[in-house]
């Protein structure tokens, strides 16, 4: 039996979630977390940048499982976290994520600062003052994203009591 094309109401509320402003954020959140940690992880690093690997990595996972689960609305398949609490545990997960990026930020231009004496034309060694800048940028991005969420969802929370 051939398998059947998916029902117009469920294609319907997936693009119902893609054009929405959580679908929007999400979908930045991935794309920008991707960025951070295949720019980090695709160059030589060490130390205090173990942390902001972790942190772009972990929650870009949990992001890319989160926006799967909403997308398909399979959320009242996640025990304990989903159903009603579907939008408490978003609004939690996003100010985690907050919170976690804004030392990872830190820890990025901190590095990038170390690294800026071999911005210059004359400098002949590797130097990694440009990839710790670029992932200082995704960083800052990605952590917009997740307060855009986590506004958002406060607002919403507010908004139903």
């Amino acid at each position: 039996m051939p398998p059947q094309p998916p029902q117009p109401q469920v294609r319907g509320n997936i693009l119902k979630f893609l054009r929405s402003f959580m679908g929007i954020t999400r979908i930045l959140q991935i794309v920008f977390g991707a960025c951070l940690w295949v720019t980090i992880a695709a160059n030589k690093y060490g130390g205090s940048i173990h942390f902001v690997l972790f942190v772009a990595v972990f929650f870009w996972l949990l992001t890319l499982a989160l926006f799967f689960l909403t997308l398909l609305d399979k959320q009242d398949l996640v025990p304990l976290l989903g159903g009603d609490r579907w939008s408490c545990t978003n609004l939690a997960h996003d100010v985690f994520a907050s919170v976690l990026y804004l030392p990872a930020i830190g820890v990025m231009i901190y590095n990038t600062d170390r690294n800026s004496f071999c911005n210059l034309p004359q400098y002949k060694h590797p130097c990694l003052y440009k990839v710790y800048l670029t992932a200082a940028v995704f960083a800052c991005f990605s952590c917009l994203a997740y307060l855009l969420s986590v506004i958002f969802g406060a607002c919403r929370k507010c908004q139903r009591g």
